[in-house]
């Protein structure tokens, strides 16, 4: 089964807490502060594995959790790093934040190695609070939490060239032929049902990679059928061969209009594929008594001044010549930057403002610096607790608390506790 999207959920790893341990030794019963920091939380990491080409794997499991930091330890024992987690994509895996649509990643080249959510920094040991006035804190810092994101992932197939055209147009057979691949080819609706990729190598020692684009149907762009998971694998390439069946006889629609619903339908997933250079083969021409039936479409494509070829897959028609076109053709495009515009998700910064409100006769003291400052705090040691206030006061909370008129006896609430102020 071919698997081209598919949701997940990272969660990295925590930071080990800090230790509030003492020296106890037979020669010094009395010892300072030696606890040491906890470790790094793992990360979550992409990288692009060669001989993948699914997402089948993110589709039965979907939660991701990277170790945790170890604890700090006594003597000053740091904790060990948990160890990162390794994900392993596809080549052109995209990742997207899937709350915002923003990118996170973009996998197109084998070397890529991207950190999708990074590990919380381990807690400091009370060793770093010691001082000239506190001799012996007896409180450490816990560690952070790991960064966590539900992810969106898409697979753009990497190609030079991409194959398209409506079902049974020859897309398969012109692949086979050209290059290495081998697709299954058969005379029925939707034959190939994942992208095929093979490498043309030309005489003259050109060489490309061809994607064969499963067939499209009219409507594919607003999701009929398989439309969009079709039409995502051809946004990388950097042209656009367009294969039109005139050898068969179709009752309802000319070559004409078969190859402008194809186009209707490339403008109307992305502009910028629709801007793609295009090469059109009218194929199947070895069936044609005549050559019969093209006035209409070589008008077309003459007056837009697309390069076109008469073609036959099964005899070989016209074949060199468009590929030698195609080979120039080439030569002078750039690989296109699908997400130049496309804005970069950026982890949140937490707001570093205190808020200070007065409710239900309470004065209420938030923020993350001040939920921050709680955590490391040991509410059960006095020095910690004297610590604590006298942070308050460098943050000017009290000076603050003053402006709006509290009074000893009030009640502060920080972080959902409450404490009684006293000046």
């Amino acid at each position: 089964m071919f698997i081209d999207r598919a949701e997940i959920h990272v969660k990295a790893g925590k930071g080990g807490d800090g230790s509030a341990a003492f020296r106890r030794e037979i020669h010094e019963p009395m010892g300072g502060p030696s606890g040491g920091d906890g470790g790094r939380g793992g990360s979550i990491i992409a990288v692009v594995d060669p001989g993948m080409n699914t997402l089948m794997d993110f589709r039965y499991k979907r939660k991701y959790v990277a170790a945790a930091g170890q604890n700090g330890g006594k003597a000053q024992r740091y904790g060990k790093s948990g160890e990162d987690l390794i994900l392993r994509f596809p080549q052109g895996t995209v990742i997207f934040e899937k709350h915002t649509g923003n990118l996170v990643a973009d996998l197109s080249e084998l070397d890529d190695r991207v950190v999708l959510a990074a590990g919380g920094k381990g807690g400091k040991g009370n060793v770093h609070f010691k001082s000239s006035v506190r001799q012996a804190p007896d409180f450490a810092q816990p560690g952070a939490m790991g960064e966590e994101l539900s992810l969106v992932l898409e697979l753009k197939s990497i190609a030079d060239v991409g194959l398209v055209g409506f079902p049974n147009a020859g897309k398969s057979s012109l692949l086979a032929r050209l290059t290495k691949a081998t697709p299954k080819i058969a005379d029925y609706p939707f034959t190939t049902l994942t992208p095929n990729l093979g490498v043309f190598e030309a005489s003259w020692g050109k060489s490309f990679v061809m994607a064969d684009i499963p067939g499209l149907i009219e409507g594919a762009s607003e999701g009929v059928g398989l439309g969009h998971d079709f039409l995502r694998h051809i946004e990388r390439t950097r042209l656009i061969l367009h294969l039109v069946d005139v050898g068969t006889e179709h009752e309802e629609k000319t070559p004409l209009e078969r190859y402008e619903i194809i186009r209707n339908e490339l403008e109307g997933f992305s502009q910028k594929l629709a801007q793609k250079p295009e090469v059109v083969l009218l194929n199947k021409v070895d069936l044609l008594f005549e050559r019969e039936g093209l006035e209409e479409i070589e008008k077309e494509l003459k007056e837009k001044e697309i390069p076109y070829f008469l073609t036959s897959t099964y005899t070989g028609e016209g074949l060199d010549e468009a590929m030698q076109t195609v080979t120039q053709m080439l030569e002078q495009i750039e690989t296109p930057d699908l997400y130049e515009d496309v804005e970069v998700y950026v982890p949140e910064m937490p707001d570093q403002e205190i808020y200070i409100t007065y409710e239900d006769e309470e004065y209420v003291v938030e923020g993350a610096p001040i939920e921050r400052l709680f955590q490391t705090t040991n509410f059960l040691s006095y020095h910690s607790r004297i610590r604590f206030q006298r942070t308050l006061r460098r943050m000017g909370i009290y000076e603050r608390l003053r402006e709006m008129g509290i009074q000893d006896g009030d009640t502060v609430r920080v972080h959902g506790y409450a404490f009684e102020y006293l000046e």
